[in-house]
């Protein structure tokens, strides 16, 4: 089963020699048309996770659904084989359904818009948008339950479809769609967004084909394409070698007090080719953390960890796709059976970066990154004003990223390079609440040569009563650090009652009630460190300690003694000479205790029971029996 295309000219396309300057100038209209794309989608999207956030992933692809330009990776492939319809002048696809096409979307969340371009009656190339909508119905505000068992309770699936046939819209359709939302008002104005992103991506591609000729413009995407294989393949004989290397890291727990749930993923070079083996991975979860992980998902995610750390200049395109074999077991967490929940699979997804860190690293310890992307929080706040407004917030946090061998991990930052904060001002104006406080957490930066970023504390007083739901991760396993350096601090959430009692939260919990007057401290994880900490500048951490980045106990974890904002050389040198005799040498990774141990230290440092260690019978998914 796989699509048709049909094209009123079928002549195919002329090979031609594409001279370089000529290149140069269509690669970078296409980078300067797929931003073209972002800056659409900022003016006409209404929802804060799209609008404020960028939470939305453009591409421009080939007449084959190769990504040329774009973010994600290109998921035209899977849905060209999965897809049983036809693709033809005046239509726009639209869908939501991860198992409809392989997983290449991982969540009904996000909802896909994917335009054929034509030109005088042939296809020439893709353009395409996804973005996460706050909300797609189902059981809870914001349609991602942590606690869900099934994705038929995670809202509306959409299968693809035709949301334009042969330049005729579907109005049906969207009245149907929004019917089971929500929000509609920010899905339909987000989905105008996507739809008017891809048009703006689809009349420039034309423009460049009129200038210089569709032949030329074909060859010029296939060159590209082309530059970027041979690129890679340099890297890959490069930094990856054909000894096994293994490297495994956790999930917490899936919000019903199941966890840790382990990754495990071996990588090798074989004739030519990167293996990345997924086998040892835990059996799928029966609540949303599973991530059904498209091959060419996991494929775009090694393409583009390598190029950010061997080679930045290199153009980040699908050209390098068959230099890499993806295998994941079936039944796993990162490859679940229908109809298992997906709507939480935003914690395997953050882990699979420090994973692919752990694995590029072990050969090239120079090149390690520490551990630290990790998760993406999600806070989500609902309910009915005292005007009988409904209001419903997403918002995505940020958390330490981690020490690099070029220097400190930033705080607070992104998992996705083109992901913004909200701004404070714009969420106390559109929802009842206010921000009272947003802040660096002093010391979660895993100590290192190079510090871990520190995480985030946003303090939230609800100004209505409502819901709320938390999601993150790294609140049980600890960002570990890399060639000497320490892990990170842990994420931790805590709610002021109005009574001035404190709660810990657990780090994904649903449907929680709140009133108005309280208050939610937003803690998030650190990066781990890296490198000596006692090979620190000892006056960058005075400058530190001004800033509030560090406090005068936590710069004794680089052996720095400060005192009245000084450092006191003697005392420094003196406690740097007995921490180096008393620790031994350091290792490559510094994961801190290990899993039983975090187990029995749990409540005593989070506030918080350990996770059950989770079994599975002989079918897929977790048992209860424990």
């Amino acid at each position: 089963m796989s699509a048709t295309i049909i094209q009123a000219n079928a002549t195919p396309f002329t090979p031609v020699a594409v001279d370089p300057v000529t290149l140069d100038i269509i690669e970078n209209a296409l980078r300067n048309a797929r931003i073209e794309m972002d800056a659409t989608l900022v003016r006409t999207a209404m929802s804060p996770g799209i609008r404020e956030q960028g939470d939305a992933f453009p591409l421009i692809a080939d007449h084959r659904g190769r990504m040329v330009v774009g973010q994600f990776g290109s998921y035209i492939g899977p849905f060209l084989d999965g897809y049983d319809g036809t693709v033809e002048d005046g239509d726009m696809i639209f869908l939501s359904d991860p198992y409809s096409v392989g997983g290449a979307i991982s969540h009904c969340n996000d909802w896909l818009v994917l335009l054929p371009v034509f030109k005088d009656g042939r296809l020439i190339a893709y353009t395409s948008m996804f973005g996460h909508q706050s909300d797609i119905g189902g059981k809870v505000p914001g349609s991602m339950p942590i606690d869900a068992t099934s994705i038929f309770q995670e809202g509306v699936r959409i299968p693809p479809v035709k949301i334009w046939k042969q330049g005729v819209y579907n109005e049906d359709l969207l009245k149907l769609v929004m019917h089971q939302v929500r929000t509609p008002d920010w899905c339909k104005a987000d989905l105008n967004a996507l739809i008017a992103s891809c048009r703006v991506s689809a009349r420039r591609v034309v423009e460049m084909a009129e200038r210089f000729g569709d032949d030329v413009f074909v060859a010029a995407t296939d060159l590209l394409l082309e530059r970027n294989h041979r690129a890679m393949q340099h890297l890959i004989n490069t930094a990856v070698s054909e000894e096994k290397v293994s490297f495994e890291d956790y999930v917490c727990d899936d919000g019903l007090g199941y966890g840790p749930y382990k990754i495990k993923c071996t990588m090798w070079r074989e004739n030519g080719k990167v293996v990345l083996d997924f086998d040892g991975t835990d059996p799928q979860s029966e609540a949303s953390i599973n991530f059904l992980l498209n091959e060419n998902m996991m494929k775009m995610f090694f393409g583009i960890y390598m190029i950010m750390v061997f080679d930045p200049q290199i153009l980040f395109n699908d050209g390098y796709y068959p230099l890499i074999d993806v295998r994941i077991p079936e039944g796993s967490l990162l490859k679940p059976r229908f109809p298992a929940a997906l709507s939480g699979r935003t914690h395997a997804l953050g882990r699979l970066f420090d994973i692919l860190g752990g694995l590029l690293g072990q050969k090239t310890p120079e090149f390690l990154n520490a551990a630290g992307f990790s998760s993406s929080p999600h806070l989500f706040y609902a309910g009915t004003d005292r005007n009988g407004q409904w209001f419903q917030l997403f918002q995505i946090g940020f958390g330490g990223i981690p020490g690099r061998p070029m220097g400190d991990g930033p705080d607070g930052h992104s998992l996705w390079p083109g992901f913004t904060n909200v701004p404070n001002e714009f969420l106390e104006r559109y929802f009842p609440l206010r921000i009272e406080r947003y802040e660096t957490v002093v010391d979660s930066g895993g100590a290192g040569l190079h510090r871990g970023g520190n995480g985030i504390n946003m303090v939230y007083r609800f100004l209505e009563d409502g819901v709320i739901a938390i999601h993150d991760d790294r609140w049980f396993v600890p960002p570990w650090g890399v060639n000497g350096g320490e892990p990170g601090t842990r994420a931790r959430k805590v709610l002021v009652k109005n009574d001035g009692s404190q709660l810990v939260l657990p780090n994904k919990v649903e449907d929680y009630k709140v009133r108005a007057g309280e208050q939610l401290h937003f803690i998030t994880w650190g990066g781990g460190g890296w490198g000596d900490p006692l090979q620190r500048d000892s006056a960058l951490l005075a400058k530190e300690l001004q800033q509030g980045l560090v406090s005068v106990q936590g710069a004794r974890r680089y052996g720095v003694v400060l005192v009245d904002g000084q450092v006191d050389a003697a005392a420094t040198e003196a406690l740097r000479d007995a921490m180096r005799a008393e620790r031994g040498a350091l290792g490559t990774f510094n994961f801190g205790p290990d899993i039983e141990t975090l187990r029995a230290r749990c409540l005593e440092e989070t506030g918080l029971p350990a996770p059950r260690q989770p079994v599975w019978s002989g079918r897929a998914g977790a048992a209860r029996a424990v």
